[in-house]
């Protein structure tokens, strides 16, 4: 059961496809699975397991009709997952039970918040997760809109908060999917998580920000495993590419 902790974080990371997520995702497995696999442990992690899938159930179900695109993404998070037998059919119940149009939503997310326990990057993986399940057909309606809201209140993030990871995650996904050497510049101000707008020295700031945050000896600092460090180096150079783009366009120092 060791590995099954790096497996569980580093696919959820990858399954949203930012090298943040998968190397946090990584670390979050070794630490809270690998680290302390207890008796008490293992019901706050099949919590966590088991609201994940619920919730992204729901979300898929706020339009009305879950989508083809949307059972695709969710069986695609199982793949990567490597979830077989019980296990599958665990997440797989999760799913539908959160479908029922009586899902308690608030109750559960209230549930994963003390089983969180203030990890914010944990919750922030959590939302992110949800962002995607809404994402799966390329645009997100009003009512799954309004459930990314509460999902971003009970768990402690802003309006604000849960709108720039949606332009982030946007900007991210456009770049990989574009295949391209680097990104647009439309795309590089996501990647930092500012606009056009904004003045130079809030774009200095957001860079400072996000290289501050995925820096390799800071992660390492924190627990990161030595065979994840190549990982935040690509995501620290992921940031500079999007700074260099900026700075040139900017006439920026």
């Amino acid at each position: 059961m060791q590995i099954w902790g790096k497996v569980f974080g580093g696919l959820l990371g990858f399954f949203f496809g930012r090298i943040a997520g998968m190397i946090f995702g990584a670390w979050l497995g070794h630490i809270l699975v690998d680290k302390r696999r207890t008796p008490t442990s293992g019901p706050r992690q099949n919590l966590f397991f088991h609201t994940t899938f619920a919730v992204m159930g729901h979300v898929a179900k706020a339009s009305g009709q879950v989508t083809s695109a949307d059972i695709a993404l969710a069986s695609a998070v199982m793949d990567q997952l490597r979830l077989s037998g019980d296990a599958r059919r665990e997440a797989q119940a999760a799913f539908r039970e959160g479908k029922a149009a009586d899902y308690p939503l608030q109750e559960r997310l209230k549930q994963l918040k003390l089983v969180m326990a203030f990890r914010r990057d944990l919750a922030r993986m959590f939302l992110e997760i949800q962002i995607q399940i809404a994402l799966s057909d390329g645009s997100i309606d009003d009512k799954e809109r309004a459930i990314l809201m509460e999902i971003a209140r009970q768990l402690g993030f802003s309006p604000q908060e849960l709108e720039q990871m949606l332009s982030m995650w946007q900007g991210e996904h456009h770049y990989r999917a574009s295949g391209s050497q680097g990104p647009s510049l439309d795309d590089a101000y996501r990647l930092l998580g500012v606009s056009a707008d904004d003045d130079d020295r809030q774009i200095k700031r957001a860079y400072r920000k996000q290289m501050a945050q995925h820096h390799p000896d800071k992660l390492a600092s924190q627990g990161l495993p030595e065979e994840m460090m190549t990982l935040a180096r690509q995501k620290s150079q992921d940031i500079q590419a999007a700074w260099e783009v900026v700075r040139s366009e900017r006439k920026l120092r």
